[in-house]
């Protein structure tokens, strides 16, 4: 009979997981790639997860969110830096060591 409750239990966990109505975050990826961020313009969600990954053969980067105080570290050819959105908004970036490469993620409900 335990084993019965068990997967009894597991299944209403699985089930709840599939609500109708509750979404589950994204992961999103943008690429840096000859000095330009793939998307440009990215909407997503609040709770989504964005990735920026430096495909680019030997210059560094990094994400400098406009009007706000925060600046990833510079990340190489090969490496990524991840950034959760947790509230709704636009968040303007351009790269730290290059102000000429420019992005927009929009965070939507």
């Amino acid at each position: 009979m335990k084993g019965r409750s068990l997967s009894v239990a597991v299944m209403a966990v699985g089930l709840a997981v599939g609500v109708p109505g509750t979404a589950l975050a994204a992961e999103h990826e943008v690429s840096v790639e000859k000095y330009t961020f793939s998307p440009a313009e990215l909407h997503v969600r609040k709770g989504d997860t964005v990735t920026w990954v430096n495909n680019e053969k030997r210059v560094s980067h990094s994400v400098l969110f406009i009007g706000r105080s925060e600046e990833s570290e510079r990340f190489f050819p090969g490496e990524k830096w991840s950034r959760v959105f947790p509230e709704a908004g636009r968040f303007e970036y351009r790269c730290g060591p290059h102000p000429e490469m420019l992005g927009v993620v929009i965070v939507e409900e």
